[in-house]
C-alpha cells in the first residue's frame, strides 16, 4: 500500500496549472488505487513564509479545500486537512530534522533564490528553511510517494537526504525514502500570454491564467486572446520546438482531453489556431465549469467544510503522532 501525501498553499485564484499539474492527477491517484493512503493537506504554514493577508488565510483555506473536493477528491476516500491543525507535529519535526540539515543544500534551492530576488537579506528564516518544513509534512506521515510538479523536485530530493541522514544517523531504517509522482501531460502549465513563464496566481494579468472561478464565458475570451504565432499547427510534436506558446496551448488541449500530444497533434495538422483555439475553448468550459460550480456550492456552506477538515486533521494526527514519538525516542529524548 501506497501511503500518498501533497498540498497546496491556500492563496486565492487556483488556476489551470493547479488543476492539471496536481488536482486533477490526484483525484486520478484516489480513483485509480483505491487501496492507497491518501493525505492532501492545505499547507497554511507555508503561506506565512512570504508576507501574506491574516483575515483572508482561514477563507482562503477553505476555499482551497473546496477545490480539493470540487475537482474530485473524495473526504471519505482521501484525507483533507490543514497544515496547521496539526502543525504542532509538523513544527516539532521540522525542528529536529533541522539539526542535520546542511546548509549547503538549503543554500542551492532554487525557489528560494527565486522569491527572494534581490532581498535576499530581508527575506524571512521561514522562507529559507520551508523546505525543510516541507521535509516534516511528509516524513511526519512517513509518505511513500509525493505528487510533484518539476518546481519541487528539488524540495523532494532534500526530503529523501534528510530521511536518509536520519536513518544513518540513528542506525535504523526508520523513514521511508519518499518517491516522486510526477503525472500526466500538463506537468508545467505555462502562461497564456509567454509560453516561456509558468502559470502563476501572482502574474499581472489576468490574463495570463484560466483561473477555475472564470465563467465559460472569461475563459473562450482568454483562450481567443492567447498568445500563438503565425505558422499553422505542425504535423509532428517535434515541430513544436522552439514555439513555446502552441505547445503549451496543445499540451493543455492534451490534459484535458485525455489524450497524448501526439493524438492531438494529428487531429489538428496543418489547421490555424482560430481553428483551434474554439475547440480548445470547449474542452476547457468542459472540464472547468463543474468544478466552478460545485466550488460555489460548497463555499455557501463553510460550516461543511469545516467539518471536513476536522475530521481531517484528527485523522491525519493519528497517523502522524505515533511517528513523531518515534523519532523522539530514537533520537533519545526524555519521556515519562
Amino acid at each position: 500500500m501506497k501511503r500518498i501525501l501533497s498540498g497546496m498553499q491556500p492563496t486565492y485564484q487556483l488556476h489551470l496549472g493547479n488543476y492539471l499539474g496536481a488536482l486533477k492527477n490526484w483525484v486520478d491517484l484516489q480513483n485509480a488505487e483505491p487501496d492507497n493512503e491518501n493525505l492532501f493537506c492545505v499547507v497554511d504554514m507555508h503561506a506565512i513564509t512570504v508576507p501574506n493577508d491574516k483575515l483572508n488565510l482561514a477563507q482562503a483555506t477553505r476555499e482551497i479545500a473546496a477545490a480539493y473536493i470540487a475537482a474530485g477528491i473524495d473526504p471519505d476516500k482521501s484525507t483533507i486537512f490543514p497544515q496547521s491543525a496539526v502543525g504542532d507535529l509538523h513544527a516539532q519535526l521540522m525542528w529536529l530534522l533541522a539539526s542535520m540539515t546542511q546548509i549547503g543544500k538549503l543554500n542551492r534551492m532554487t525557489q528560494f533564490k527565486d522569491k527572494a530576488g534581490k532581498n535576499a537579506e530581508k527575506a524571512g528564516l521561514g522562507l529559507y528553511a520551508y523546505p525543510v518544513l516541507m521535509a516534516a509534512d511528509i516524513l511526519v506521515y512517513n509518505a511513500t510517494h509525493v505528487p510533484v510538479g518539476e518546481d519541487q523536485k528539488q524540495h523532494l530530493e532534500l526530503a529523501r537526504d534528510i530521511a536518509s541522514t536520519f536513518n544513518h544517523r540513528f542506525g535504523r531504517e526508520f523513514f521511508t525514502l519518499p518517491e516522486p509522482l510526477i503525472m500526466g501531460e500538463a506537468t508545467r502549465v505555462m502562461s497564456l500570454r509567454d509560453g516561456a513563464q509558468k502559470m502563476s496566481k501572482s502574474a499581472e494579468s489576468d490574463m495570463s491564467r484560466i483561473n477555475l472561478t472564470d465563467t465559460a464565458e472569461i475563459i473562450a475570451d482568454k483562450i481567443k486572446r492567447a498568445k500563438t504565432d503565425p505558422n499553422p499547427l505542425p504535423d509532428t510534436i517535434d515541430g513544436l520546438e522552439g514555439r513555446p506558446e502552441a505547445d503549451n496551448l496543445v499540451t493543455i488541449y492534451a490534459a484535458l482531453s485525455g489524450q497524448g500530444k501526439a493524438a492531438v497533434i494529428n487531429e489538428f495538422a496543418g489547421k490555424q489556431f482560430s481553428e483551434f483555439k474554439p475547440k480548445l475553448a470547449e474542452v476547457t468550459v468542459e472540464k472547468i465549469a463543474p468544478i466552478t460550480a460545485r466550488m460555489r456550492e460548497l463555499m455557501a456552506d463553510p460550516a461543511e467544510i469545516d467539518r471536513i477538515l476536522v475530521k481531517g486533521a484528527e485523522k491525519a494526527r493519528i497517523i502522524a503522532d505515533p511517528i513523531l514519538g518515534d523519532v523522539k525516542s530514537i533520537m533519545g529524548f526524555w519521556k515519562p
